[in-house]
Parts: C-alpha cells; sequence; structure tokens
C-alpha cells in the first residue's frame, strides 16, 4: 500500500510538472506575465488577504488585456486546470488562489482603466479597487454604491453584491451594471447585458465568478451628492441597555427613514464582563439640519453616548471618512488571521425581545471570556423604510436577498496564525444565539461576499430559489467546471 501511494503521489508530481511546463509555455508565447513556485515573487504573489489559508496555485497569470485573459484562460483549461480570476484578493475563504491547491490563477490586477462616457456610464476595470474606482469617477462629479473597505477589487465585490453606505440610496453594486465583457470557460470574450445573452448577465449578478472572467463593467452613475456627513456614537453598556438599543434601532428603521440614511449597529468586546461596546454608525447625504431630524428618534430614547465623532464636507470627503482605511490605496494592503459569517435577517419576522436579549447576553459574557485578538459584529441595515436595495425584484438578479432587514457580519480575527478551534466555536455561538431562540422556519440567510468554509447549507443561504437556475446555467456555460472553487455553483 505505501509503495502504490508513493507511485501515484510520483505520478502526480510529474503529470503535475509537465502541465506547469507547458502552461508555461503557452503562456509566454501569449506575451502574458506569469510566476510560479520556482519563482522568488511566488510566495509574495500567492499571500491570502486571510492568513488561515495557505493555497499553492500552479501559476499566477498576470493579462494586460481581455484577449490575454482568453489565452491564458485557454492555457489552463488545455491542461485540465481549474481556473479562478483574482482582482483584489480579498475573498474570506481565499478563492481568489483557487480555494485549494493546483488551480491556475488569473490576476486581473493590471485592468485598472476607468472611462466615464459622455452619458454618464462609467466603463470599469475589474481590477480596480473601490477606493480607485470612488476617485476616478468623482472627477466627473459621479458616484456609485460600493462598500467601505477601498482596497476591495470591483471584480468579487460586484459579482455577489456590493453594499455601502449608499445602498439604501442607490441599491447594491451589481445593480447598477449594465453590461460587462466576460471570457467565458470554451476562452470566448462576449458581452452581456439585458439584450445580449440575457440569462448570463443575470447569473453575472449574483454569481459572477462561476460562470466567467469579467474583466471590464459598464455601470450607471449618479450624481454625487452635494453633501455628506458621517457620525459615531459610542457606549458601554451593560446587556439591559444594548438589547433594549438594538430592539429600538430595529423600530427605527422602519419608522420612515429617508434612503439618503446609510446605518449600522457595531458590537465590541466591552470594558467589563456583562457589557459590550456599541456603536451607532451613521451616513448621511443630505443636509446636517435633516439628519439630525432623522437620527433624533433614535437617539432620543438612548443614553447619553460616551464619545461622539463627527465629520461633514462633500461628498467625497465624507466617503473618505466613511472609508476603511481611506479611499487611498496606495500603501500596502493588510492581512488578518480570521473567521467571519453572516446572518441576514428577513423584513418579515423581526428578531424577537428573547433573540436579542440572547446575542446580547453571548457579546457581553461569552465575548468577554474569548481570548480571541479581536471580534465584532457589524449591523448592517440593508432594508428598512425607503430602501432601494430592496425595491429591486427578487428575480431581476441572482442576488438572492431583497427582503432583508439586516446584515450582520460576525468576525472574529486572531491577527497572526494559528487561528484557534474555540474561535470558530465562539464566533459560530454569535449566530446561534439568534437563531436559535427564533422559530424554527425564520426565513434567514448569508451573503456570499461574506463567505465562509464551514457553513451548512451554504447554497440555500447564499442563493436561496436562485440556486437551481443558477445550476442549470452553469451546465450551460461551463459544463466542465473549469470555473472550480469550495463555493462555486455545483453541476
Amino acid at each position: 500500500m505505501a509503495m502504490l501511494l508513493v507511485v501515484v503521489f510520483a505520478c502526480l508530481s510529474v503529470a503535475l510538472a509537465q502541465n506547469a511546463s507547458q502552461l508555461q509555455e503557452d503562456l509566454a508565447t501569449a506575451g502574458v506575465t506569469a510566476i510560479f513556485p520556482a519563482d522568488a515573487l511566488y510566495a509574495n504573489a500567492t499571500q491570502p488577504y486571510n492568513l488561515r489559508f495557505a493555497y499553492q496555485p500552479i501559476g499566477i497569470a498576470y493579462p494586460t488585456t481581455t484577449e490575454q485573459v482568453a489565452a491564458s484562460l485557454s492555457a489552463g483549461t488545455r491542461q485540465g486546470l481549474n481556473v479562478v480570476a483574482r482582482s483584489g484578493g480579498h475573498s474570506y475563504i481565499a478563492n481568489g488562489l483557487g480555494g485549494k491547491n493546483g488551480s491556475l490563477v488569473i490576476d486581473l490586477s493590471s485592468l485598472t482603466s476607468i472611462t466615464v462616457n459622455d452619458d454618464n456610464t462609467a466603463v470599469l476595470g475589474v481590477g480596480n479597487k473601490l477606493g480607485d474606482i470612488a476617485l476616478g469617477i468623482n472627477e466627473y462629479g459621479r458616484a456609485m454604491p460600493h462598500g467601505r473597505c477601498s482596497y476591495v477589487g470591483l471584480g468579487g465585490h460586484a459579482a455577489f453584491g456590493g453594499y455601502g453606505f449608499t445602498s439604501r440610496m442607490w441599491g447594491l453594486t451589481l445593480d447598477v451594471v449594465i453590461a460587462v465583457e466576460v471570457v467565458l470557460a470554451n476562452g470566448t470574450i462576449t458581452t452581456a447585458s439585458a439584450t445580449e445573452h440575457p440569462d448570463l448577465f443575470w447569473a453575472l449578478r449574483g454569481s459572477a465568478s462561476s460562470f466567467g472572467i469579467s474583466t471590464f463593467i459598464t455601470v450607471a452613475t449618479y450624481p454625487a451628492p452635494d453633501s455628506a456627513l458621517y457620525a459615531t456614537y459610542t457606549w458601554e453598556m451593560d446587556i439591559a441597555d444594548a438589547t433594549h438599543t438594538l430592539s429600538e434601532f430595529q423600530t427605527f428603521v422602519d419608522s420612515g427613514i429617508p434612503a439618503e440614511l446609510g446605518t449600522e449597529l457595531y458590537f465590541l468586546k466591552g470594558p467589563m464582563n456583562g457589557t459590550v461596546t456599541l456603536q451607532y454608525l451613521a451616513g448621511y447625504f443630505g443636509s446636517l439640519e435633516t439628519f439630525n431630524d432623522t437620527v433624533k428618534p433614535f437617539l432620543s430614547l438612548l443614553p447619553e453616548p460616551a464619545s461622539t465623532t463627527f465629520f461633514s464636507g462633500n461628498y467625497i470627503e465624507g466617503l473618505n471618512s466613511l472609508s476603511f482605511p481611506s479611499l487611498n490605496t496606495s500603501a500596502p494592503d493588510n492581512t488578518d488571521t480570521f473567521y467571519a459569517k453572516s446572518l441576514m435577517t428577513p423584513e418579515a419576522e423581526p428578531m424577537t425581545w428573547e433573540a436579542m436579549e440572547a446575542f446580547v447576553t453571548y457579546l457581553a459574557t461569552d465575548g468577554f471570556a474569548t481570548s480571541l485578538g479581536g471580534w465584532f459584529v457589524e449591523t448592517e441595515l440593508y432594508g428598512g423604510s425607503n430602501s432601494a436595495l430592496n425595491k429591486v425584484p427578487l428575480d431581476r438578479t441572482a442576488f438572492a436577498h431583497r427582503s432583508s432587514r439586516f446584515n450582520m457580519q460576525i468576525y472574529g480575527s486572531n491577527i497572526v496564525p494559528p487561528f484557534p478551534e474555540y474561535g470558530f466555536t465562539f464566533i459560530n455561538g454569535i449566530a446561534s444565539s439568534v437563531i436559535d431562540n427564533m422559530p424554527e422556519d425564520w426565513d434567514y440567510g448569508a451573503y456570499v461576499n461574506y463567505v465562509e468554509d464551514r457553513l451548512d447549507n451554504w447554497q440555500d443561504l447564499y442563493y436561496g430559489r436562485h440556486y437551481q437556475p443558477l445550476q442549470e446555467l452553469k451546465a450551460l456555460y461551463d459544463p466542465h467546471d473549469v470555473f472550480y472553487f469550495p463555493s462555486s455553483i455545483e453541476e
């Protein structure tokens, strides 16, 4: 048996060596720069955002045009390889490295052009980071919805959602996508839109990475608002006060608040057992006077905050203050060692007092006791009154959550590897503290851009009723599962 394993391993090693050699030759012939395991830059090129993972792709190709993307993909498929695209490299489970060993990575970081047309649409290379896009289109007085983590790449962000503080006003990033230039599994280059390959266009707005490699995305833009402000209110609360605050927040968001208000509650470790640090974050794209009138009904029900930070200015200044770390992405990106999950709560069935109290109690006790380097729960408002995000018909795109009130990002960090087993237990326990105290048929979901590797029934939680039609389209557009990664649409 031992000899058989040695022979199998030797054969596999030879096959991989042959693949790499031919792959290197094919990429060089196409004029595509590439990095392979023997190269000095390989370790840096394969460093994941989440250091909990360490995958070894067969190579990383760096095309500079859509035609070179197609050539790189064809070079990989000729060797029978799985191929993945990497835009910003921020996948929580390193899907941009294949999510396993041996995939070919096509790095799109050179596709960074930004063109704003006369009709105020913009054509964006998917290698752009969100901060670069915000600054680039702002030069034309334009804006679009996207997240506030400025180093995230457009490709993955638009592929699966794209929530930000302007999403209640303008929708998700994928909601403003008009057309996508995409390289399909067979190496052909096509454009998907409402009039060209509309079935593919539907799938690309919610699960793009399973169907092709997007290279350039055409989006609708909006006039940049005249003003923006960002406020953070911070408290240290006991269990009773924090539960009361969450309950009032859940009521407040359905009280007629305007679409210009993007807001969330942020839970952090408290200063002593039985407490949490709680922050109310608000981004507002209107006047200071109307902001104060908007948030006063909520804040008046709470204790005086321990601290308040406040910024107001023009749109891009306000967006910069909201962004993490800032809109400027010239410095090297950071890494972390973490486990994260999400819990999307339905508008039709709000969290009960019992569920909220159990959640806060868990944070205030187990959250205080944990030895993790840090944790947070970011309760993002997707729905509520006047939300543009939830006004989009469910079946217009493949994004499956048009009736969620909150998306709770639950995040635990250990800073450096390894991530401890008790950390997984703790983070999963946060979600369970809510789910286990709601009815058994509670219709909650999960957000693909906060993808995790330990989620049971992820197909339903991420994609809901859209999963089956996505499978049918997968069989049509990628019948050999070229674009495989752990959370890709299954055959």
